[in-house]
This record gives C-alpha cells, sequence and structure tokens, in this order.
C-alpha cells in the first residue's frame, strides 16, 4: 500500500488537466479480446504529457473507456499510470459504476493503488434525482475519507442536469475538491453556490469565455486535446495566465480561437447531444488522426460509428495538431 498522503483541496486543482483515453491493443473491438489495454502506450503517453507542462491528469471517463474495461484492466492501468507520475502531478483515476457499493469498492482500491483522487459520475441506470445524487457522493465521500473527489458533470452520460441546488448540497462535502464541468450558461452562478469549495474546471473551448468572467475563480481546465497535441492546451494556459495579470486578452483570444476552430468539426452538425451517442469512437478517431498518440481503437459496444462523423473526428484531430504545432517549443 503507497505511503499516506495529504487529501487534495480545490486550492490544488489548476492549470490544464488532460483528460486520457485508456490504450487500446489493435484486437480491442472484438469481444473476445482479454487484457486490451496497451500499458506501454499508456506510460509513454502519460510521461510525455507531464513533460510537457500539464498540471494534473484524470482518466477512465468516456472516452477512456471506463465502462467498457473489465476491473483487472482498470487496475492495471492505473497501476501503469501511477508508476508512471511519481508523484509530479495530481492523478485522478475514474471509479464510476452502476451502482454505491461498487464505487465504493473500486474507490477504495485505486486509493491502494496510489491514486490522488477519483473522476467520479452518478450512477444512472435510473435517473437520479438531487437527493439521491447528493445522497452518492456522501455515501462514497464517507467510505473514503482520504479520497479526492472530482465530480463527472456531464448531464448527456449521466442523465443527471447538476441543477442548482446540487451544487449548493454537494460542495458541503470536503472530499469533493473539483469537478469536470461541462458548459458556462450556468457557471457564475454554480460558482457562487460552491462558495469556493470546489474548483469547477471547464472545457478548453470554454476557458477563455470562463477565465474572462470569473478571472479569480477560473484557474483551471480539462482538455481531451492535450493527447492530439498538449501545446496548445499549455499555451492556453499560459495566454489565460499572462492576460489575468496584465488585462490584455488579445494574444489568449487567438489561442481560444485557435482550440475553437480544431474542436468544431469533431461535434456532428454542432449537436452535442448528438456527438454524445458517438463520444467514445469520435474521441478515439480525433486522437488516433492527430498522431501524437495512439489510443487505438474502441473496446465493444461503442466501436460503431457513422462513417461521415468519423470524417470529422479525424479532421478535428489532424486540425488540432496543425494548431498544436504552432506553439511546439
Amino acid at each position: 500500500m503507497p505511503k499516506s498522503k495529504a487529501r487534495l483541496s480545490a486550492a490544488d486543482i489548476h492549470g490544464a488537466w488532460a483528460i486520457i483515453p485508456t490504450p487500446a491493443k489493435d484486437n480491442a473491438s472484438d469481444w473476445r479480446a482479454t487484457d486490451t489495454v496497451d500499458l506501454d502506450e499508456t506510460a509513454r503517453t502519460v510521461d510525455k504529457l507531464i513533460r510537457s507542462g500539464v498540471n494534473g491528469i484524470l482518466s477512465l471517463g468516456t472516452f477512456g473507456e471506463g465502462a467498457t474495461l473489465t476491473w483487472a484492466e482498470k487496475k492495471a492501468f492505473m497501476a501503469t499510470v501511477v508508476e508512471t507520475v511519481a508523484g509530479r502531478v495530481p492523478f485522478f483515476g475514474g471509479t464510476t459504476s452502476l451502482n454505491t457499493r461498487e464505487s465504493i469498492e473500486q474507490t477504495r482500491a485505486a486509493a491502494d493503488i496510489g491514486v490522488d483522487g477519483t473522476m467520479l459520475g452518478v450512477p444512472m441506470w435510473c435517473k437520479a434525482d438531487v437527493p439521491t445524487a447528493v445522497q452518492f457522493y456522501r455515501d462514497v465521500a464517507e467510505a473514503c475519507p482520504d479520497t479526492a473527489i472530482c465530480v463527472y458533470a456531464n448531464p448527456e452520460a449521466f442523465k443527471f442536469d447538476f441543477p442548482r441546488p446540487f451544487w449548493a448540497q454537494v460542495s458541503e462535502i470536503p472530499q469533493v475538491v473539483t469537478a469536470k464541468y461541462v458548459g458556462i450558461d450556468r457557471l457564475l452562478a454554480d460558482l457562487r453556490l460552491t462558495k469556493g469549495r470546489i474548483r469547477l474546471l471547464p472545457t478548453d473551448n470554454n476557458y477563455y469565455a470562463a477565465a474572462r468572467m470569473a478571472p479569480d475563480q477560473c484557474t483551471g481546465f480539462w482538455t481531451g486535446g492535450a493527447v492530439c497535441g498538449p501545446e496548445l492546451a499549455i499555451k492556453l494556459r499560459d495566454e489565460v495566465d499572462k492576460a489575468k495579470r496584465s488585462n490584455d486578452w488579445t494574444v489568449a483570444r487567438e489561442v481560444a480561437e485557435s482550440v475553437a476552430a480544431a474542436l468544431a468539426p469533431l461535434f456532428p452538425r454542432g449537436d452535442f447531444a448528438e456527438f454524445s451517442k458517438y463520444n467514445v469512437g469520435l474521441e478515439k478517431a480525433r486522437m488516433n488522426a492527430a498522431g501524437w498518440m495512439k489510443a487505438g481503437p474502441c473496446r465493444p459496444p461503442y466501436h460503431l460509428v457513422p462513417p461521415d462523423y468519423l470524417k470529422g473526428a479525424e479532421e478535428a484531430g489532424r486540425l488540432w495538431a496543425q494548431h498544436a504545432a504552432r506553439y511546439a517549443g
């Protein structure tokens, strides 16, 4: 069991947090396949991300294929990431499941492996109401008091809208220190409700706008694009930081426009709900096309994606790589 360490707080969550896929071996789309995680590529990717300057790593969410990995594969993946990270940046390993007891069991096991926190979504077999969602996080926090929790706030994935009463109540749980946040329409209201106790991480595509709205509170973001070329995400982080000090947002806006341009083809017809039906396949197609890492194929049943959607995702990967190359070095 790893040496005990202090639980992360909201103040520890800042900068560019890369959310990574679980690299797959070439046969991973075959339901007969076992041991599908490419651990060598996992270690290579994580080390490259840290050397590039990312501030933290999130894993085992949607395109991390937390839903389609076996428990043995998840443990092997987390152990490889922990060993590679070697304490250089915080690492949150996702432990979402369909019920409270399984999530607690996985979160305890992940803590024993050495993760710093869990990226945790609401069980979604039945659509949760606010009391159910809040109690879920309370129970996991009580069972795993030394593990920091990142709320995985994806309304499409979890059939839950993460409304204002949820944030007001979940912010009272000390272990909940951050959230993988989608959209900015309700950001200011949710920031007021969380009272600085939870670091809300917007997407790379929304970070510029979020930082302008609440510069003192929006100090970090999550980025799937980092594994298409981390230079663009790092440039976004650094230019926003500079703009906060100088109040000249010109360059930061230009970088944000590059991020938006690179992401545009990823979303079929510009529709997030439609994208969410094929999130796993589209994101991994984007990453493979960018060429910075080998994400590999998707695991079943999420390996079937409309061909025209895939073309858009591949174009998004190539565009991100092109923009990232402008900032390399």
